[in-house]
């Protein structure tokens, strides 16, 4: 079962905005993503891989990056 909820971190304590269905004692896995963090930051370390491109694709990389309003603040177009 997968399930994504909202919390606050208070004096080293994670406290869930709402309730969740879970069990007492139940063991659970926890990923942790700061609110606020954009895709358009994340974007950017995977931009080493954009070195590798041929020239048709770098253009076209170019072409749509210049379509795409997200991109041209993060990338200084």
């Amino acid at each position: 079962m997968c399930m994504k909820t909202k919390a606050i971190y208070e004096k080293g304590t994670l406290k869930l905005l709402k309730k969740i269905d879970l069990k007492e004692g139940e063991e659970v896995e926890i990923e942790v993503k700061k609110k606020g963090i954009s895709s358009k930051k994340n974007i950017l370390k995977y931009a080493g891989i954009l070195k590798n491109l041929n020239e048709k694709e770098g253009k076209l990389f170019e072409e749509t990056t210049k379509r795409r309003k997200i991109f041209e603040r993060t990338l200084k177009i």
